[in-house]
């Protein structure tokens, strides 16, 4: 399962959806505007006049043209009514089905629990942390939800927390990543949208019945009256009847492309664990629950694809069904269940306490032998290619050492730093306080920065700083990761003033480095709303951007031109372009790296793995990774919307310091 060619195939299905639905949308209209046309002269003329059949004689192509332009515009103002609604992500579908977010307080335990297991797995596969969200509901489900992996979303049900072990929960949660993964969620959503246009007609149609009623009423008198009045009530049953007739196909399309996305997603929660026990233990326990996945929730039908088991009781069995039966699902993971279900505690009843799990002893040793790459820690010769490599394979697609490494790297976090990363202010101070020299001139004068521009943050800060200055590098990412949720709740003047003071902060000494740009790309990135591609750009169409990005990584791990140059060519071999030159140091600004990544953003999936792979011959030529490199090649990943797991080395390679050259601020 590779991770662009899932997401390839996703964009592929997307697109067809689209077609089917559109296709159904033009018979929707055809339909309607056929009954318009036999309907319309009821309301306009006698029925002497309707006997002579002259009416219809007069219905010209223009009338016709007018009632399809009507129907279509309904269609379209309700998909994008809907799709404007759902547009700042998943944090609208939780919402909309009553989530509560637990980032920045968790109430209990439990809510501690699996904000844990969805920082673990954010971090092990290198996504943003998403936000979480807990649904008041006895039921055991959960989903992921949003457009992008910037603005995804993991909701909860309180049963799911309640009753399932953690192992299960990993399993769940492994399975909503994978829907980040692969593109799922976009389409989802855009499946929303365009059910909610079809629906619309059908909306409209028990408007006009009830309306036809009342004016059948009033008009009763008048033989014209009674025609219009129940021409309209007509209008208005057909307009209902080809609604909901819309919306049944729509809803059988919806099903049948998620129930193949949910297999996937099972296996890929299999080789993300390694643990078939944990997504087979969750599933168990909704077959033996009372309530299995059943969510009460308002919006519960208007997602239920989303949901990680079925949400909806439906009237049509499989037909209809959005997930696979479960038995299918648990045997495709557990080939020799005995087909027995789980009978869970009830609701009053504190779940069971349980030994530890073999998987988890084995999770716990791997955890102590693998490291992410640190300053103080590189590849020995001949392995750096390999880590890279291994890392780009990893994409959408992270194994047990990157969850060993996630559980050990949240383990050894200090608690202090971990705590400001899930408060609103101390989270700011946080990420001001990465940006710290060592220098403490520089140091003195950006802090004078900061108390003219953020002084409410300056106090937590200067409780932090210490640990700051002292932090292991291997830190500075994860650190940055688990603070999003909590940035992403900053209001639009809040998040645009932060983002000044992040510039500021960063100019203070007159010039940028490569690690302070990578470290402002992740945050400003995963902070802004994605921007809506017009079209899938081509990797050889874009000459320029490649070579400013080539250029900045050259420059990042390499002493001088020359050998920046050499790493360069190095890289070139893998692109497309000849004549590809190295843009010269005093060209790479903020703002032109920043054009080249936005415009790179919009590569098709297909072209980014050579791409990507270009970037790691640039930063391995001298068989040597350092920190900033390794920092800035998971920035740009991360840029390109590729999650990238963290490069792992054992901890017996031998260590040494590597200084990253100055960027010019523009």
């Amino acid at each position: 399962m590779n991770f662009f060619e899932q997401q390839a195939r996703a964009k592929r299905n997307s697109g067809r959806l689209v077609l089917l639905m559109g296709l159904a949308v033009c018979s929707l209209i055809a339909i309607t505007t056929l009954a318009a046309m036999f309907l319309l002269p009821f309301v306009t003329e006698t029925s002497d006049v309707l006997m002579d059949g002259g009416a219809m004689a007069r219905l010209d192509l223009s009338q016709v043209a007018g009632i399809a332009l009507v129907v279509c515009a309904v269609v379209l103002l309700g998909g994008l009514y809907k799709s404007l609604q759902l547009r700042q992500g998943g944090s609208a579908v939780a919402e909309l089905l009553g989530g509560r977010l637990i980032n920045l307080d968790p109430q209990s335990a439990d809510e501690k629990k699996i904000l844990n297991v969805v920082e673990e797995m954010a971090i092990a596969s290198g996504t943003p942390v998403p936000p979480v969200y807990v649904l008041e509901d006895e039921a055991i489900n959960a989903f992921a939800a949003g457009l992008t992996p910037r603005n995804a979303v993991i909701g909860v049900t309180r049963g799911c927390i309640q009753q399932l072990s953690r192992d299960e929960l990993q399993g769940v949660v492994a399975h909503e990543f994978s829907h980040i993964f692969h593109g799922d969620m976009r389409l989802n959503t855009r499946l929303v949208a365009l059910l909610h246009g079809i629906l619309l007609i059908g909306l409209i149609g028990e408007l006009l019945l009830r309306g036809s009623s009342q004016l059948g009423t009033a008009t009763r008198s008048s033989k014209k009256g009674d025609g219009g009045a129940l021409a309209i009530l007509a209008f208005g049953g057909v307009l209902m009847l080809i609604g909901y007739a819309g919306t049944f196909f729509g809803n059988l399309i919806k099903a049948a492309v998620s129930r193949q996305r949910e297999f996937l997603a099972d296996a890929s929660a299999v080789q993300f664990t390694r643990n078939p026990l944990g997504i087979g233990g969750a599933l168990k326990k909704i077959g033996g629950h009372a309530q299995g996945s059943q969510v009460q929730a308002s919006h519960a039908a208007e997602f239920s694809h989303m949901f990680f088991g079925q949400g909806i009781s439906t009237a049509f069995g499989s037909l209809m069904a959005t997930h696979p039966p479960l038995d299918e699902r648990i045997r495709r993971v557990e080939p020799g269940w005995d087909g027995a279900f789980v009978v869970t505690a009830g609701e009053d009843s504190q779940p069971q306490a349980r030994e530890p799990r073999a998987a988890d002893e084995a999770l716990n040793r791997l955890a102590g032998a693998v490291v992410a790459l640190d300053a103080a820690s590189r590849p020995e010769a001949g392995d750096a290619l390999q880590i890279v490599d291994e890392a780009i394979g990893a994409i959408g697609e992270p194994d047990l050492r990157h969850l060993a490494y996630a559980r050990r790297t949240l383990g050894e976090l200090d608690a202090q730093l971990n705590e400001a990363a899930h408060s609103p202010y101390a989270a700011r101070a946080l990420m001001f306080g990465l940006l710290l020299s060592a220098d403490a001139t520089v140091r003195a004068t950006q802090l004078a920065v900061l108390q003219d521009r953020e002084a409410a943050t300056c106090p937590s800060l200067i409780g932090l700083q210490d640990k700051l200055l002292s932090l292991q590098p291997r830190f500075r990412l994860p650190l940055i990761e688990l603070a999003l949720p909590t940035l992403k709740q900053l209001s639009k003047t809040q998040a645009a003033q932060f983002k000044d003071s992040l510039v500021a902060l960063i100019r203070a000494d007159q010039q940028v480095s490569l690690r302070e740009w990578a470290f402002y790309r992740i945050l400003r990135h995963n902070l802004e709303a994605p921007v809506q591609a017009a079209s899938q750009q081509e990797l050889q169409h874009l000459p320029k951007q490649v070579a400013l990005l080539l250029s900045m990584l050259a420059y990042a791990g390499h002493n001088n031109d020359q050998q920046a140059y050499d790493a360069f060519l190095s890289a070139r071999a893998q692109l497309p372009f000849a004549a590809l030159l190295l843009v010269d140091a005093a060209e790479l600004t903020i703002e032109s790296l920043d054009t080249a990544m936005t415009t790179l953003a919009q590569l098709n999936p297909l072209h980014k793995p050579r791409l990507l792979k270009a970037l790691a011959r640039c930063i391995e030529h001298d068989g040597q990774i350092n920190v900033d490199e390794a920092e800035l090649f998971r920035a740009v990943a991360d840029a390109l919307d590729c999650p990238m797991p963290p490069l792992l080395l054992s901890v017996e390679h031998p260590t040494t310091h590597f200084q990253t050259e100055p960027m010019q601020a523009s």
